[in-house]
């Protein structure tokens, strides 16, 4: 190859070294420059992502915060039993024509049914009965409502107080 290289004119060895100089340099551009940044352009969107959800996700811990050093804030009505502030709080959100039965487990439990209930609603109620009541959901099965309406379903849950 260095024989047929030293054979041809000047004219043409500069013509092949510039023409190897740009093959060389769209090789290496293509096989190790392109490839580190296409990698290095994700990585900035990943992180740009991440830095976007922080930015969402820091109002909803100083909320969060807050009402964790506000002790009593998060269950107001601990003194009643848990039939009596289903029953509140479900006349209070409108979902007591919904509820085919409620029946106490323990004495910081109960089970309620609903049926055809706005699955939003109960979604709804059930952060409430978290916040303010500190009862939380222990076991739930879900199925789709005999009218088969969207949004709406049929529910059996068990509520727990933590005290």
């Amino acid at each position: 190859m260095r024989d047929w290289f030293d054979a041809l004119d000047m004219r043409e060895q500069y013509f092949v070294a510039v023409g190897a100089a740009v093959v060389l340099l769209a090789l290496l551009y293509g096989l190790v420059w392109a490839p580190l940044d296409n990698k290095h352009t994700m990585l900035r969107e990943d992180v740009r992502q991440w830095q976007s959800s922080l930015s969402e996700l820091r109002p909803l811990r100083m909320a969060a915060g807050s009402s964790d050093t506000n002790p009593g804030s998060s269950a107001v009505g601990t003194n009643q039993t848990p039939i009596i502030i289903v029953d509140q709080t479900l006349r209070s959100r409108g979902l007591d024509r919904y509820r085919r039965r409620s029946q106490p487990t323990t004495s910081n439990g109960i089970r309620v049914e609903f049926e055809d209930v706005a699955f939003d609603e109960l979604v709804l109620w059930l952060g409430d009965l978290s916040q303010q009541y500190a009862m939380d959901v222990q076991a739930g099965s879900f199925s789709i409502g005999a009218q088969a309406s969207p949004g709406r379903i049929n529910a059996t849950l068990t509520l727990e107080r933590s005290l």
